[in-house]
């Protein structure tokens, strides 16, 4: 009893909010250096993880809003906010194909930011798998009874998604979930708030655009009021009045993919195909039912081909910037990107418009890319800046037209055997950057540019 009792004692101590509060928001100083480090989180952030967890405490009529220290020292933490707090802070995995970033780079501190963001968005799912678990870990394994058995939220939601009642309790639940339970006779697909945007031999596109209350009350419906475990789905913006329906929706439309074909699998509050998806191209978000992230490319050259050329406007919209005049391609992970994969290089040289100024192709990938760049490349009359890197075999002649260039950069393409003479009259050509890449240079070329130093790859106009 006196060791359970100490054992105890030491959590609640642990996770007293003034404990928390100076561990994770509070500046500190590094013993070594006496450099100041700074916080892991704000107050905000703090705040949001604690009233994540279902078994916090909260006095009578506490308004969570008001964020100061004082009124937040009336709460305390509950029993899973240290396993919130840890799983913010060190992820488990990053889960998609960026597992071999080297920690302390810059990419893995964009990575960890990008991933805390999204634990804070989905911190209502959390707290819904937290509640379940609370609710029937008495069921669970014994060594599943444990929420720091879990490495990640994402973790919980799968265990808890296989786990399987005993059978006699599972049928009392379901008798109760007989009597309450609200379904709808399914009309076609067709809702008040949306349109029916394509219709095709297996799946049918569903557009959401705008803010009002039928919008999102359509929102809510199409993803099944976030109901997952009665074969809806767990979109963060299928919960009535969610504040993340408004947050997407201002930025662009939602699409909502359903098959055409449910073989008996429907969800029990809408009645809709449980094979469904949900798509935000500002966003970057392509998720499915369970709110996971899929590989666009490989359904929509797969089993959504035929969507293919309906979304292509859409991918087109996110391959500019600066009002349309710069073109920033991140292979594989940007719109551009996913547009070259789907639709092919020439088609993308074809969907630009006239009057860009720079255009940026940078591949990031292991993937071996070397292409032919199109003679359509002489139509950008306005091109100042020209960078492809590690993407590129050879160049159009059409690329001397370019009368504006005053930048080519084309470092690490080991396939690049010569440059087009062409290039020698574009008189605003100050500089040319061959770093990694070793193209044979004519007499004239070396006769007009010279290298700043043996072998470094960065060649300037002599004057």
């Amino acid at each position: 009893m006196k060791l359970s009792y100490t054992l105890r004692n030491v959590i609640l101590e642990n996770s007293r909010f003034d404990v928390l509060l100076d561990k994770y928001t509070q500046k500190k100083k590094d013993k070594a250096t006496g450099k100041e480090i700074k916080p892991i989180m704000d107050l905000l952030t703090l705040s949001q993880i604690i009233f994540a967890d279902p078994t916090t405490k909260k006095p009578q009529d506490f308004d969570e809003s008001l964020l100061t220290v004082d009124n937040l020292s009336k709460v305390q933490p509950g029993a899973y906010t240290n396993w919130l707090l840890k799983t913010y802070v060190i992820p488990g995995t990053f889960n998609d194909e960026r597992d071999d970033v080297q920690p302390g780079t810059s990419e893995y501190k964009k990575m960890i930011q990008d991933y805390r963001e999204l634990f804070i968005e989905d911190l209502f799912k959390v707290n819904g798998d937290l509640k379940k678990f609370t609710k029937y870990k008495q069921y669970f394994p014994q060594e599943k009874r444990d929420i720091n058995k879990f490495s990640n939220p994402d973790e919980l939601f799968r265990f808890l998604q296989s786990f399987k009642l005993p059978e006699k309790k599972q049928k009392e639940l379901d008798k109760k979930e007989l009597k309450k339970e609200i379904r709808k006779e399914r009309e076609g697909f067709s809702h008040p708030g949306a349109t029916i945007a394509f219709t095709g031999d297996k799946w049918t596109v569903v557009k959401i655009e705008g803010s009002d209350e039928k919008a999102q009350e359509a929102a809510s419906w199409y993803g099944g009021y976030y109901d997952y475990d009665n074969g809806e789905t767990r979109w963060c913006t299928s919960p009535p009045n969610s504040s993340y329906f408004k947050g997407y929706i201002k930025d662009g439309p939602l699409y909502v993919m359903l098959a055409n074909n449910d073989n008996g699998s429907v969800g029990k509050r809408t009645g809709l195909p449980q094979e469904r998806f949900q798509f935000h191209f500002p966003s970057n978000q392509f998720m499915d039912r369970a709110d996971h992230r899929i590989d666009l490319i490989q359904y929509l050259n797969g089993p959504m081909e035929e969507l293919k050329e309906y979304f292509k406007p859409e991918f087109a919209k996110g391959m500019t910037t600066s009002g349309g005049k710069k073109v920033e391609i991140e292979y594989p992970s940007s719109s551009a990107a996913k547009f070259i994969a789907l639709y092919g290089f020439d088609e993308f040289f074809s969907s630009l418009p006239d009057d860009i100024t720079n255009l940026l192709f940078n591949n990031k990938s292991n993937e071996k890319i070397a292409l032919d760049v199109p003679p359509t490349l002489g139509r950008f009359k306005n091109l100042e800046a020209l960078l492809l890197m590690n993407c590129v075999k050879s160049l159009p002649e059409t690329i001397g037209e370019l009368t504006k260039l005053s930048i080519i950069s084309l470092p690490d393409n080991p396939n690049l055997t010569s440059l087009p003479d062409s290039i020698l009259n574009l008189n605003n050509l100050m500089f040319l950057n061959l770093k990694g890449s070793k193209p044979k240079l004519s007499e004239r070329f070396n006769s007009e540019f010279g290298e700043e130093s043996s072998g470094n790859g960065f060649y300037t106009r002599k004057m």
